[in-house]
């Protein structure tokens, strides 16, 4: 059997950012799959760089070519691939770590032929997030180009790199870049791959870091009479494809906004988003650690990196979701059982503020993921009675009261089986390299250490 994902990444001249994209790609949570790498006559380091990688790894095909351009490279590796599924990238970008099994994740469960995903854009050191579907979820052909015709000329539809394919639709189609354009060529690649298709799953995480800035039409050389022709030539592609997809009906219904891409596409067509307001500072975006505490040794130290690396993974449920991660962890706190944990308690299991427990509490009320539930407690209380020495303390009867204990709603409960999820793919990353039975007396000896450990804080020793 092929590896699951055959990722396809050309290079040209990118000694300097290849090997940070190089690594986030073998460095991902999801391990079965095949990286090849297209060097397309690199004259700096690039190529030599690439046979390194696959001298240490067997994942990594390298191939050396002639210099023909990206379209063509990108075909080659297409012509060479065996994954089920494909995944481009740049070699000027990287990738998330979890970006590759999440996507096959969600291919897999919704059974769907592409799987489009929100990314990060990147601009020195700052970073932000870009999408166009607003809704996480499946949508059929018709309901995609729907979505389209919103922003035809966006980077979300025309790019090739924030997106899952079935390599069986690209073969059996015989779908390929179009070597002669030279703008929007992975545009047009999309609507052709997306006329063969039943459904799309709209994954509401960025999981691509895309760095490169590519100039204009005429930057490039190209003349201003041919730049005109290229793009008439793409939309009337782009219109032969809406006409295809919808109805005739719809298609007069939806004429203005098709033609929206010839206004889109007036400048540059596909051009790199803009960094946004509320940008972060680049990796202040998702949950990392510095080189020095991957490297420290101790006890706190390996605390410290296993609460991280949960929060690390609760990012995307909370990414996809419109949370924060301490929501996520709040929300699998309250799922477990906890009884008579004060307020103090909860923070300092969770690690966090009291401001951040507060806040995280609010957020879930106002989105109905939680809900509060009055419990009747019974609480003693001693006072002091006039008339006798401060030595004689009278017990008061014991009376019920009321406090306040927040509770799941039934909508939590799809967030909830995605952390459980998560929390799957933290003990695969823990025992990777495990036999089952070494797996198995682990959870044994940890379980007998946890023992000693609530004897010892219950005063047994």
């Amino acid at each position: 059997m092929g590896p699951v994902v055959s990722v396809i990444v050309p290079v040209y001249n990118a000694q300097k950012s290849l090997a940070r994209c190089i690594d986030s790609i073998l460095n991902q949570t999801f391990k079965d799959f095949e990286l090849i790498l297209l060097d397309d006559g690199s004259t700096d380091t690039s190529g030599e760089i690439c046979d390194r990688y696959a001298e240490i790894d067997e994942r990594v095909r390298v191939i050396h070519k002639e210099n023909s351009g990206v379209s063509d490279t990108r075909n080659r590796g297409l012509d060479i691939a065996e994954g089920k599924y494909l995944q481009f990238l740049d070699s000027d970008d990287w990738i998330t770590p979890e970006a590759t099994g999440l996507f096959v994740r969600t291919a897999e469960e919704n059974q769907c032929d592409m799987v489009i995903a929100d990314f990060y854009r990147v601009i020195g050191e700052r970073v932000s997030q870009k999408g166009a579907i607003e809704e996480d979820g499946l949508m059929d052909q018709v309901t995609f180009a729907e979505n389209m015709l919103q922003k035809p000329a966006d980077f979300y539809y025309g790019v090739l790199w924030n997106k899952l394919y079935k390599r069986e639709i690209v073969e059996s189609y015989r779908l390929r870049m179009d070597s002669s354009v030279s703008w929007c060529e992975d545009f047009m690649f999309n609507l052709e791959y997306v006329r063969h298709i039943r459904s799309v799953y709209a994954l509401k995480v960025p999981v691509y870091y895309y760095v490169k800035t590519k100039g204009s039409l005429v930057s490039q050389g190209m003349s201003v009479k041919k730049t005109i022709q290229m793009k008439r030539t793409v939309f009337e592609y782009y219109n032969s494809f809406c006409k295809d997809v919808f109805d005739e009906e719809d298609y007069e219904k939806y004429k203005v906004q098709v033609y929206r891409f010839l206004i889109e596409a007036a400048g540059d067509g596909v051009v790199a988003p803009s960094i946004l307001p509320g940008s972060y500072k680049l990796g202040a975006e998702r949950t990392s650690v510095s080189e020095g505490v991957q490297e420290g040794e101790g006890f706190f130290f390996d605390l410290y990196r296993e609460r991280k690396l949960q929060e690390r993974l609760f990012d995307v449920v909370a990414l996809k979701n419109e949370l924060q991660t301490v929501d996520i962890k709040l929300l699998f706190y309250f799922s477990r059982p906890h009884e008579n944990c004060t307020f103090k308690e909860t923070t300092e299991i969770l690690d966090i503020t009291r401001r951040e427990l507060s806040f995280s509490i609010q957020s879930l009320l106002s989105r109905n993921l939680i809900e509060v539930k009055e419990k009747p407690v019974n609480r003693t209380k001693t006072r002091k009675t006039r008339d006798r020495s401060e030595k004689d303390l009278v017990q008061e009867p014991k009376r019920k009261t009321k406090a306040s204990e927040y509770v799941l709603t039934p909508e939590a409960d799809g967030i909830l089986a995605e952390a459980l999820l998560v929390l799957d793919d933290f003990e695969q990353l823990q025992y990777e390299g495990f036999s089952q039975e070494e797996i198995i007396m682990f959870e044994r000896l940890n379980e007998k250490r946890n023992q000693n450990i609530r004897r010892a804080l219950a005063g047994k020793y």
